[in-house]
């Protein structure tokens, strides 16, 4: 679904970004881009969605039947003037199925009941539920994600994790998952590839072969997270990973 050869994306006024990155994404997998604060992770996902042209190296991503790949932001970047509905619809072509493709997708995310109200009616974690439809309604090649939960509280922010998980476990959509919560990276993703380093090189590649959905502070995965900490010199003291 994506290919990446020696991607590499150095700002010239010298601040960091990436450089050295190569890896494959299969069809349906979802991976993990995890890494400390500063360490080009979220411009390593614009690249890959091609909002970013200015990087170095080799770029594959597969367009099946014409799709291409989705995004979704920090924030749920919703258009204030548009409701729940129709922010949904908002990407779609096919004007005829729109309404009941658009209420299946309400109903998937839970968000039965409120499908007339505006971005400032919804709480952050509604919103970002919107969010995810609209990003999923027009079946992109690979979704991105670019630390979609970070702003949310710690109860929301297992909900939407639990949702996304339920999404993915019905549609099998490809996702590529910036995050720099460890825990997150751990419950969702089939492998993991850490960077280190400004600019974020990679470091180390981490297979989760744990059968979805997986039990949250289980023995294994808390294993796989202390490996993590000590992969990035993470003290308990410090650092700059949600730990």
């Amino acid at each position: 679904m994506l290919a990446v050869q020696q991607l590499e994306r150095v700002f010239n006024d010298g601040s960091a970004g990436f450089r050295n990155i190569s890896f494959t994404v299969q069809d349906s997998e979802v991976i993990g881009i995890l890494g400390t604060s500063g360490c080009g992770k979220s411009t390593l996902l614009r690249v890959l969605a091609g909002l970013d042209p200015n990087y170095t190296g080799k770029l594959r991503n597969a367009n099946n039947n014409g799709k291409q790949p989705g995004m979704m932001f920090q924030e749920p970047r919703l258009m204030p003037w548009l409701n729940v509905r129709e922010n949904i619809a908002f990407g779609l072509k096919n004007k005829e199925e729109q309404s009941k493709e658009v209420q299946q997708f309400i109903d998937l995310v839970g968000l039965t009941g409120f499908e007339e109200q505006y971005p400032k009616d919804l709480s952050g974690g509604m919103a970002q539920r919107t969010a995810i439809a609209r990003a999923l309604i027009t079946n992109p090649s690979v979704l991105l994600l670019d630390e979609p939960f970070s702003a949310l509280d710690a109860f929301t922010k297992m909900q939407l994790q639990d949702l996304l998980l339920s999404l993915w476990e019905e549609r099998k959509t490809t996702m590529v998952l910036v995050t720099h919560d460890i825990d997150e990276a751990l419950y969702l993703c089939d492998r993991i590839f850490v960077l280190k380093g400004q600019p974020g090189e990679q470091y180390a590649e981490i297979i989760l072969d744990i059968q979805k959905p997986r039990q949250r502070g289980s023995v294994e995965l808390a294993e796989r997270k202390s490996n993590i900490l000590n992969l990035l010199d993470v003290s308990r003291a410090g650092g700059g990973l949600n730990r």
